[in-house]
């Protein structure tokens, strides 16, 4: 977009002094819930092509995942082919190990030393964080212990569509390696932004990872949830990825683990007085170029409102995705007015942001006054995009609503917990009355009796 056209930034507008106010809320977070239908046109287009008719999501995600679930290799390399790539076949779907070690020795110094910094950064953060296991003894003959082991094997989504993400990857599998998985599979669609992205390639070399498969979408998804010749299934699914992901991933849970159920990726900006609008406008821009992002901007100072504004118009002309970057702007972004700083954080926590930037004078003293959000960064020097590529915590974090409830991916959740109980003889019979009594209420007598024998004989 020649910066000299400038363009035209509608980003809703909202006053929380309007009656219709909360509506709007709803409104709003109903656009970015994963429930939704935000879909590129490329992929309304596949839908119609591939199925013959004009299917929802997640009609789209049913077909797919019970033809794999049935049909295995088969259903992965027909939707492959259809929706990604059509020269898959069932024996290129694993990444030759040649691939990556080209990738590998081809890459710039300057970026693999990025790489090996960030990927410091980010253990040094998950491994501080990382559950221990705790063994306590509250009373004489009595063990108690709290267990956590690694999984032992995890699925990794690396998104390949629009954009490459190594990013993902370092987010992804570092945490899963602080935790001591065995065995880590990474899947990204066949294409140049995905699987055959030397830059993702290298990264995955870099960090030990060796089995990478070049398939994307729900049948990704499904192959790593019910296992295919070619990709053992795993215990748990994790990454990002587009609408047809984040509802595969909903579809096989219960068979396996899954981290989250992703929507568009979104940012609110809490903005007053001080806030520097060019900073702010960046972030605005940096979440929206994601297409579909959602940047949302909170603040009781109307004058910032509108320089933010001006900004984003200004900065937008220097994108290279400036196009997408509008058309997710004008769809998904906000400009809210409201009272004060409390109504400020009762609408943030309303929406319960995926990324949360405090952009105010002494930031620190709203934490404590917002409950809901994936990620807080603080002040003007911590760019959302600083949680995005370097800082430590993942990037895979909650969206659509769901930070009142979930949280962003970490070591821990590749953990798996289990106590440990050990009574000797004396300390069950202290509580045998106990158990008796509330066995005896459920009518369950065999679990009464198993501790009478016990402490009878």
């Amino acid at each position: 977009m020649p910066t000299e056209n400038k363009p035209i930034v509608r980003m809703e507008r909202l006053d929380a002094s309007q009656q219709d106010f909360p509506d709007a809320i709803k409104r709003l977070r109903a656009k970015l819930s994963p429930d939704g239908s935000v879909v590129s046109p490329r992929g309304r287009e596949l839908t119609q092509k591939v199925f013959g008719a004009a299917l929802s999501p997640a009609e789209v995600v049913n077909r797919i995942c019970s033809d794999v679930k049935a049909l295995g290799t088969e259903a992965v390399v027909k939707y492959a082919r259809a929706l990604d790539n059509p020269t898959v076949t069932a024996q290129s779907l694993r990444v030759p190990i040649e691939l990556m070690e080209n990738a590998h020795r081809n890459a710039s110094r300057d970026f693999l030393d990025a790489v090996r910094r960030i990927r410091h950064n980010i253990s040094v953060f998950q491994t501080s964080i990382l559950h221990k296991s705790v063994r306590v003894e509250p009373s004489p003959g009595v063990v108690l212990e709290q267990c956590y082991k690694p999984l032992r094997r995890v699925g990794i989504c690396v998104p390949g569509g629009a954009a490459a993400y190594p990013s993902t990857v370092l987010m992804t599998a570092v945490p899963a390696q602080c935790a001591g998985v065995d065995e880590i599979a990474i899947v990204a669609p066949p294409t140049p932004l995905g699987a055959y992205n030397p830059d993702m390639l290298a990264v995955c070399y870099e960090l030990g990872l060796r089995e990478i498969y070049a398939v994307g979408g729900a049948q990704a998804v499904a192959a790593l949830a019910y296992g295919i010749n070619e990709i053992p299934g795993v215990d748990k699914i994790v990454g990002p990825g587009n609408l047809f992901v984040a509802l595969a991933k909903r579809h096989v849970y219960g068979e396996v683990d899954i981290d989250s159920i992703a929507g568009p990726s979104e940012v609110v900006v809490l903005a007053d007085q001080t806030t520097i609008p060019e900073y702010a406008a960046s972030d605005v821009l940096a979440q929206a170029e994601h297409s579909p992002g959602a940047s949302i901007v909170i603040s009781w100072d109307a004058g910032i409102l509108e320089k933010i504004e001006e900004c984003v118009a200004k900065q937008l002309g220097t994108l290279e995705r400036a196009d997408l970057t509008l058309a997710s702007l004008n769809e998904f972004g906000a400009l809210i007015l409201c009272r004060d700083e409390a109504e400020a954080c009762k609408i943030t926590d309303m929406i319960a942001p995926e990324h949360l930037q405090i952009a105010i004078e002494n930031p620190r003293r709203l934490l404590g006054s917002i409950r809901n959000s994936g990620a807080t960064f603080l002040g003007a020097y911590s760019p959302v995009a600083l949680g995005d590529y370097a800082a430590g915590p993942s990037h895979v974090l909650p969206t659509g609503g769901t930070a009142r409830w979930a949280s962003g991916l970490s070591s821990n959740h590749f953990l798996r917990s289990s106590s440990v109980i050990e009574f000797d003889q004396a300390a069950l019979s202290s509580i045998s009355s106990d158990i008796a009594a509330l066995a005896d209420k459920e009518g369950l007598t065999a679990h009464r009796e198993s501790v009478h024998l016990r402490v009878h004989s």
